[in-house]
């Protein structure tokens, strides 16, 4: 008897839900998936804000293949001086403010949220972290402790002690981060709440409060740095500068990577008393790395940030619908918000039927996800929106 592709998946891969997409993947290019069938999906979420350059990008390919040629695993983390960590490295420290100037690489955001979390607590000597809340900084558990959805962490007690929760864009909350904060951490732009961006003037006061409590500022652009925003770095927009930076997902041009990002002296503690105060097999992993730079290099000379405020605005002109009740986020990160999470996940079911794969957000279910790669175009645009419209349409005509 014959066996599914879509069987063997189901029976020997660990799944997350219940009920997984189950499009079986055959290739992928420039803005498009394609299935076992040969149908087309139009991808307007990039594998979760990671494929900023589209789909098999040729620099990024080659970059692998001659890494790959040259060699791989070598060393742990750390150990070896290897040339594609190094130039890496250095690339993004050009690229940032001067405290930002030492970089550990891992494998993922998560990752870089462990070692964020240890490398405050070591410098401050507290053990109080400060998040907020329907914030999403990863699913380990020192990552998972920042989550303050007790669906999702219960189960998982005990997590890390000494976590508080602030309400988003409240400033009379600010005040609650005092002398016995290790850090806040907090997106600069949010994930999983929908796309939610900071008021005016309230990212710069947690900065200030920061400064005035001796508390370290960690900024999670795991999912909204790497030009997803219309600048390299989105915290660029407002006018500050953390004390660590997270990266990850787009980083590592569709291969895994993390980092978190702090200056040379801060880093220094991690290096001693104890030694090994983080450890990585396979962070930094050669490969990856050269994947990385090589993206990092295509998003700088292809120049596409600068499309980006054009293209956002064609996205919020093209999406008008009764049952559109608004348009969130920043850049190439928006959320269509509609009035529940049913009439979102109908229109997202019929949308991934007519080949545009778009889904919700765990903090914001009544919400749809726009987050395209970096490169699509105006016609691709025109492409998804028509594809949106039509399910609202649909929807609509279904109800009444």
């Amino acid at each position: 008897m014959h066996i599914s592709q879509k069987q063997l998946f189901l029976r020997y891969q660990a799944q997350t839900t219940a009920f997984p997409l189950l499009i079986e993947i055959e290739r992928a290019e420039g803005c498009y998936l394609y299935d076992a069938h040969g149908k087309a999906y139009l991808d307007l979420i990039s594998g979760i804000a990671v494929s900023n350059l589209g789909h098999g990008n040729k620099a990024v390919i080659e970059a692998i293949k001659n890494q790959a040629d040259q060699y791989m695993h070598v060393m742990v983390y750390g150990e070896f001086v290897q040339s594609p960590q190094v130039r890496l490295a250095r690339q993004l420290a050009a690229l940032l403010p001067e405290n930002l100037n030492c970089v550990y690489f891992v494998n993922s955001g998560s990752e870089a949220t462990e070692g964020a979390l240890k490398l405050a607590k070591r410098i401050t000597g507290r053990s109080e972290i400060i998040a907020f809340e329907k914030a999403y900084h990863g699913s380990t558990h020192g990552a998972l402790s920042l989550n303050s959805d007790e669906y999702f962490k219960n189960a998982y007690r005990p997590l890390l002690p000494g976590v508080r929760f602030l309400p988003y864009n409240q400033f009379e909350a600010i005040s609650e981060i005092t002398t016995q904060t290790a850090c806040v951490i907090l997106e600069t732009v949010r994930g999983e709440s929908g796309y939610a961006t900071p008021d005016p003037g309230y990212l710069e006061a947690i900065r200030k409060r920061c400064y005035e409590t001796g508390a370290l500022l960690i900024l999670d652009e795991i999912q909204c740095g790497m030009g997803r925003t219309g600048s390299l770095f989105a915290f660029e927009q407002y006018g500050l500068v953390p004390d660590i930076l997270l990266l990850g997902k787009a980083l590592g041009g569709g291969m895994p990577i993390g980092a978190f990002i702090s200056s040379n002296e801060r880093m220094a503690a991690m290096a001693g008393d104890p030694i090994l105060g983080h450890i990585t097999t396979f962070g930094g992993h050669p490969v990856v790395c050269a994947a990385a730079l090589a993206a990092l290099n295509e998003l700088l000379s292809a120049n596409l940030m600068v499309s980006i405020p054009a293209k956002e605005n064609l996205f919020r002109k093209r999406l008008s619908h009764p049952l559109i009740k608004s348009i969130s986020g920043k850049g190439l990160m928006l959320a269509l918000e509609f009035s529940n999470f049913e009439i979102n996940k109908a229109i997202i079911d019929g949308c991934i039927a007519d080949g545009l794969i778009t889904d919700w957000f765990l903090f914001a279910p009544q919400k749809m996800r726009i987050a395209p790669p970096l490169i699509i175009t105006d016609e691709e645009i025109e492409k998804a929106c028509e594809i949106i419209l039509k399910n609202c349409f649909k929807f609509d005509s279904y109800k009444s």
